[in-house]
């Protein structure tokens, strides 16, 4: 694994080199089995259904309507299209577990 900053993004590749260290599957299998979770979570929102994991979050397809909006530029009126969008709800856990500092006591 790369050595990183604070803040810095963690990639597919990092999140298959942790699989390896901490599952013990072979780099392959690492590999492997985060790209098919991958590739389901992709497979199921592509049919409109959401995803919900529990103690992550959860993935939501919105159908948004076809309106009528300006071009910020020119103020010309424009025509945006019904489309659908990917929303991305944390769930109580993973908002506690991040605004939890490791240095502040638990009790607080």
């Amino acid at each position: 694994m790369r050595n990183r900053v604070l803040h810095a993004t963690v990639v597919k590749a990092d999140l298959v080199d942790r699989v390896y260290r901490k599952v013990g599957f072979t780099r392959q299998e690492a590999f492997e089995a985060v790209e098919i979770l991958f590739q389901e979570i992709k497979l199921v929102l592509s049919k409109g259904e959401d995803v919900r994991i529990t103690g992550f979050a959860g993935f939501h397809i919105k159908n948004k309507n076809a309106r009528n909006a300006r071009n910020p530029r020119t103020g010309e009126p424009i025509r945006i299209n019904s489309r659908r969008v990917l929303t991305f709800k944390p769930s109580q856990q993973l908002l506690l577990s991040t605004n939890q500092s490791k240095y502040e006591p638990e009790n607080t």
